[in-house]
């Protein structure tokens, strides 16, 4: 696996041990492998949303923290990551946490085939200039009719395009804050 380093974090009155890179310039995509502070509000959230029954697909899982939350609440949730090394990953974290095996798949957003979801979530998803478009078509074939769509974002600029974008399908939005610049956006 490289240089990791394991981290100790509490969510939802659990902790939670993670397994990370020691150094992100160690991979060539230097946003994976690292705990973003997104991605801890989600997990967050997700100690608590109603998600009981639910089939859930994590989007862009990386360290998949929110994912192991759900799992560890008994929910039918899926991680999937472009990164070839994430299912590697989020199955030792998920050992590492006393939680059974959770469901990967390897897939890129735009040509990704996962079936329908009842709640699709993702965290820190917004970092490049072309993701508002790709993302958003993403969650239009992978959201189910009905379904809840949980974004959490630590204020990149591409947030706007992409709330556009997520009107343009129908979808109202209400939105909490973390952090100073950071945002949970859920969109039904």
């Amino acid at each position: 696996m490289g240089a990791t380093q394991e981290l100790n974090v509490r969510v939802g009155g659990r902790d939670y041990r993670l397994q990370a890179l020691a150094d992100r310039t160690q991979d060539a995509d230097p946003m994976f492998g690292e705990l973003w502070p997104a991605s801890l509000a989600l997990a967050g959230l997700m100690a608590e949303f109603p998600a009981a029954g639910k089939r859930v697909l994590e989007a862009g899982c990386g360290l998949a923290l929110p994912s192991l939350v759900l799992a560890s609440r008994g929910v039918d949730v899926t991680a999937c990551d472009h990164h070839p090394r994430a299912g590697e990953f989020l199955a030792h974290n998920a050992a590492l946490n006393g939680l059974a095996p959770i469901p990967f798949r390897l897939a890129g957003w735009a040509d990704a085939a996962l079936g329908a979801y009842d709640l699709v979530i993702g965290a820190d998803l917004l970092y490049e200039r072309d993701q508002p478009e790709v993302l958003a078509a993403f969650l239009d074939r992978h959201a189910a009719r009905g379904a809840q769509i949980v974004i959490a974002d630590p204020g990149r600029r591409q947030l706007g395009a992409f709330r556009k974008l997520m009107a343009a399908q129908h979808r109202t939005c209400s939105e909490t804050r973390f952090a100073p610049r950071g945002r949970i956006l859920t969109f039904a």
